[in-house]
């Protein structure tokens, strides 16, 4: 019974020394956000406000008369228009040494990028798909905009 105990025990500190999803960084931060505006995350969708965290795998979506302002860790900043939806599908970033990666999936409507320091280091690291392409940054500022649904 000692040992079973024992195992128990070890068991529930390996289990509270494992991270947990609460515990996981933020990549990015809504800066402005006008009109009808939402994060989608884990299936729940919320009103997007100025000062809100966002992670992989957020969804933002506008409305006919909504925009966000979005500023990354790495200083990345996204500016999405009206009827606009777009996925954060993946952000790694170092500021230690400036290496990472990002992919954004812009579904629908307008988006206007500044790159920051994920492409500093790492020359086409950032990657914005469309529908019909995917761009890879090599640090610039640029726009897109996807027609239809």
């Amino acid at each position: 019974m000692g040992i079973a105990l024992w195992l128990a025990a070890l068991l529930s500190l390996a289990i509270a020394g494992a991270p947990r999803a609460a515990e996981v960084s933020p990549i990015a931060q809504i800066k402005k956000v006008t009109g009808e505006a939402a994060v989608l995350r884990s299936g729940e969708r919320r009103p997007a406000l100025i000062g809100d965290a966002l992670f992989e795998k957020d969804v933002i979506e506008t409305g006919s008369d909504g925009g966000i302002g979005i500023t990354f860790v790495d200083n990345t900043v996204f500016s999405t228009g009206p009827n606009s939806r777009l996925a954060l599908d993946e952000f790694q970033f170092d500021s230690n040494n400036f290496q990472g990666s990002m992919l954004a999936d812009m579904q629908r409507g307008t988006l206007a990028v500044v790159s920051g320091g994920v492409t500093r280091s790492s020359p086409g690291a950032m990657k914005i798909k469309t529908p019909t392409a995917v761009l890879a940054v090599r640090g610039t500022t640029f726009a897109v905009q996807v027609y239809g649904n």
